[in-house]
């Protein structure tokens, strides 16, 4: 193993806010892309000859930080003669970013108003910022292997691997953030796709952002307080883990919650939760837990409420059955066009089971399982928006489930409006027995 690929193999945290005081990298093209690596080179390998160990297993500590920028500038000024200053200054930023950050992609991974990063190809970066996905024009990696690179170091550290065997891979930051990384599949080289960890956000927050109304809102919190079946459909980054985070906070704190996620992203409130989260399979293709089998694993563990970051597949079965069976209050999302089409897929799921259910059963389970579909969408503007607020009722004889509109978002000139429809929810005798009542009476 090379000089570089040791001192890659020892570290693994991230940079903190100190980085962004630091020039980003990557800005300078020099006419000879050769004389450039070697230079990195040469700085890499006596870095590697000088630096302490422990001093890196130290490297959240800002002093240790700077004391690492001073001495891979004096490395790159000694190694760099005949290098424009500014220059210098930038590629020992970007070198100080390999070792303590992930490469380039660090001064967009510290940036709290940026929400996603995106890598297509070296040296095409974007990210998402206030809804708005733009290109970072002045951020770019040297090269595919160096994007590999920042890949291996995502994904080392959490016992995952990616190669020619296995050349997708879901990770996931010390921070929280989810990873995506693909190589040798894509025709432009390795790619990267980060949804970044934000804070979760409350209700109060989702008022502020106009996510919905206070009515909306209180009316939510009352299906979830009277342990309603809630089901979150939309499509990707319209909202739904965060609404769902948003609505936990409205379930009792006595009640014993068991969270089940692909990569856990919910942060409840409460102090009673137990947090489960899948695992993919090893190196060797073994030790996998799906979320099917945490799913079923939940019944044995006395949960009040079962709440599913997203149902996806299989698992779609074992989770209408635990609604069926005394576990009420039950909260998950979906993806899906809009609330007739999360029943659509819904039963799709169920069909993965394997089980060879008549479609007609299914249906009916569905029908009886899901008592509310929140349907959340993502707007032209980038803001997310509660859409469609529905009640799911049983199933018909031709083999159709009713879903009726309750609460639909409108687009008025003076801006946007959710009106109620005045139907009668199907589900006020089922909150009645939990004591709740929904505000403003029976009616919308």
């Amino acid at each position: 193993m090379g000089g570089d690929s040791l001192v890659r193999a020892r570290l693994g945290g991230t940079a903190d806010t100190m980085m962004s005081k630091v020039p980003g990298p990557s800005l300078v093209k020099p006419a000879d892309p050769r004389k450039r690596d070697d230079l990195i080179d040469r700085v890499r390998q006596r870095l590697f000859a000088v630096v302490d160990p422990k001093m890196l297993a130290n490297r959240n500590d800002p002093n240790t930080r700077k004391e690492l920028n001073r001495m891979i500038t004096e490395v790159v000024n000694q190694e760099g003669q005949g290098v424009h200053a500014e220059n210098r200054l930038r590629l020992a930023a970007e070198i100080l970013m390999d070792l303590i950050g992930y490469g380039p992609i660090q001064p967009l991974l510290e940036d709290p108003d940026v929400t996603e990063v995106m890598v297509n190809r070296w040296d095409r970066v974007y990210y998402e910022k206030n809804g708005k996905i733009r290109r970072a024009e002045n951020i770019s990696f040297r090269d595919d292997e160096h994007v590999k690179l920042v890949i291996q170091k995502i994904v080392s550290p959490i016992g995952r691997r990616i190669d020619e065997a296995s050349p997708l891979v879901d990770a996931r930051l010390p921070d929280g953030s989810r990873v995506n990384a693909v190589v040798n599949l894509s025709l432009d080289g390795a790619c990267i796709t980060i949804r970044k960890f934000s804070r979760p956000i409350t209700a109060e927050k989702l008022l502020e952002y106009e996510s919905l109304d206070r009515p909306t809102l209180d009316f939510l919190a009352a299906c979830v307080k009277g342990k309603l079946n809630v089901l979150i459909s939309g499509g990707t980054g319209s909202g739904k883990t965060a609404l769902l985070n948003a609505l936990s906070a409205f379930v009792p704190g006595d009640e014993r919650i068991v969270t089940i996620e692909d990569a856990a992203e919910l942060h409840l409130q409460q102090e009673h939760v137990v947090r489960l989260e899948a695992r993919p399979p090893n190196i060797e293709g073994q030790g996998e837990i799906p979320i099917r089998a945490l799913v079923k694993n939940a019944l044995r563990m006395r949960p009040d409420r079962i709440v599913v970051g997203e149902v996806r597949g299989a698992e779609a079965l074992d989770m209408l059955q635990a609604m069926n069976t005394g576990h009420d209050g039950s909260l998950t999302t979906l993806h899906a066009n809009n609330p007739r089409d999360a029943l659509s897929r819904l039963e799709t799921m169920v069909l993965m089971a394997g089980e060879e259910l008549p479609h007609r059963a299914i249906r009916e389970q569905i029908a009886a399982a899901i008592d509310l579909i929140v349907h959340v969408s993502r707007m032209r503007d980038g803001s997310r928006k509660v859409v469609s607020v529905c009640d799911v009722g049983t199933a018909e004889q031709d083999g159709s489930i009713a879903v009726d509109e309750l609460i639909a978002l409108r687009m008025m000139e003076s801006g946007v409006v959710w009106e109620r429809t005045g139907r009668a929810p199907r589900f006020v005798e089922k909150l009645a027995w939990q004591g709740v009542e929904l505000p403003g009476g029976s009616g919308l």
